[in-house]
């Protein structure tokens, strides 16, 4: 998609230091000091950043004196760094269900479906994604607009990008990606907030995911994830058609377990991968008829009652897509169900 912006690059960005320098006055000063990585050099003096600089200059063609004065600026944060070796996705499923099946969640999501029904019906068409779906993911990612993040974007993907060891060179790709972003969307390099994790906007798109998925789905010439729910519905519904999501497709089924065999088949992703006779050869076999020719993933969770097995669909991989955890995408299928059926019992209701 083409940048809305035609500001030659080094212009574009000294003047966005510009902003970065007066604001950072201002972040310093009502930072908490308990929040900083205590003990490590400061970033410019360390020869990772150093080579990171030489790349964003040899190959994207950035002005190192400008990448050298970011970098002064921006300080690493503990708290980041706490949250993220903590996720909530590590949560038992009988945990983290209910951080988002509440019925203030379903209720919200009906009414968002209510206030935004022409946006969300015309990405359903447009992209052919179950509107309940679109209204799901946004429900669980910032509570429609809520929870979008209180953690400036560069400060977390530069702390995860190198002081988080186990990840650094996804979180300098990110970073990377969030640089050129600012200068095709105009961003506010500094003052941008998005999770511990740097995901940004009401949908909460990482910045590769927002340079590749984001639409301008109101006509403004922006892809605007930050404020526009035009833009935010779009986009997520772009997304999963871009990852051949099946509209109308079942995404799970209960399965009926005999013995542990079962556990062979755990692991590997959630691609659908296994048949009926593999299933059945595990002691697998799904609540209900399905399509004999159909291919599943295996889910176990544990609920409330006890371990339960589910058969993913490749729907429900698509679902992972976005957040790659079978927890996310049971809360997002379900939350799907929920709203669907508070919208209807609502339209019967109405004369």
């Amino acid at each position: 998609m083409t940048s809305p912006t035609a500001m030659p690059r080094f212009r574009t960005f000294s003047a966005l230091l510009l902003t970065l320098m007066l604001s950072s006055i201002v972040a310093v000063a009502g930072a908490n000091p308990r929040g900083l990585v205590a003990g490590d050099p400061p970033y410019l003096e360390r020869e990772e950043v150093r080579e990171f600089i030489r790349t964003l200059v040899q190959e994207d063609g950035f002005d190192a004196r400008e990448l050298e004065r970011l970098f002064t600026q921006v300080r690493p944060q503990q708290r980041v760094l706490d949250l993220i070796s903590t996720p909530a996705e590590a949560r038992p499923w009988k945990d983290y269900r209910p951080i988002f099946l509440t019925e203030q969640r379903i209720r919200a999501g009906e009414r968002f479906w209510r206030e935004h029904e022409a946006t969300i019906l015309r990405a359903q068409e447009t992209f052919q994604v179950n509107a309940e779906i679109i209204v799901a993911i946004i429900g669980v990612e910032t509570f429609y607009g809520r929870h979008q993040g209180t953690f400036p974007v560069l400060d977390a993907l530069v702390t995860l990008g190198f002081d988080y060891p186990r990840r650094a060179d996804f979180f300098r790709s990110e970073l990377r990606h969030y640089l050129h972003l600012v200068q095709e969307e105009g961003l506010d390099l500094r003052g941008t907030l998005g999770s511990y994790a740097g995901a940004m906007g009401r949908g909460q798109f990482i910045s590769s995911s927002y340079r590749e998925y984001a639409v301008d789905f109101n006509g403004d010439g922006r892809r605007d994830l930050l404020n526009s729910w035009p833009d935010a519905i779009g986009s997520v519904a772009n997304y999963f058609r871009r990852h051949h999501w099946t509209m109308g497709a079942p995404v799970v089924v209960r399965a009926n377990v005999e013995g542990d065999a079962y556990k062979a088949l755990l692991g590997g992703g959630f691609q659908a991968r296994f048949d009926l006779d593999e299933l059945a050869r595990h002691g697998l076999r799904p609540e209900g008829r399905v399509d004999p020719q159909a291919r599943f993933s295996v889910i176990e969770l544990e609920a409330d009652d006890g371990v339960q097995v589910w058969l993913g669909y490749d729907n429900f991989y698509v679902i992972t897509r976005y957040n790659r955890s079978p927890l996310y995408a049971m809360a997002v299928y379900e939350l799907a169900r929920e709203i669907r059926q508070a919208r209807e019992q609502s339209l019967a209701r109405e004369p």
